[in-house]
């Protein structure tokens, strides 16, 4: 699997939407937002896990695509960097 950054999303945004966008350039196994801590609000941003082939052609596809009427940033997951 790998996973891809999806940054900019509409805070309007479902998770089962975003599954359905990626899902049009391979199987989607997971999709996560990212919350809040303090507020439990959905931040704009997550990560979707997919079989390489099809997350490097989203990656491909979708990046500065409109979706919601935000431009989405979407790339290969860094891995985080330790404090």
């Amino acid at each position: 699997m790998k996973s891809i950054f999806v940054g900019n999303l509409p805070f309007g945004a479902s998770e089962d939407e975003v599954r359905e966008l990626f899902s049009a350039y391979g199987e989607v196994s997971k999709v996560t937002f990212v919350m809040d801590r303090e507020t439990g609000r959905f931040r704009g941003f997550g990560f979707i896990e997919m079989e390489p082939s099809g997350a490097d052609a989203a990656i491909e596809a979708l990046d500065g695509k409109d979706f919601g009427g935000r431009t989405l940033r979407v790339a290969e997951a860094r891995q985080r960097t330790p404090r």
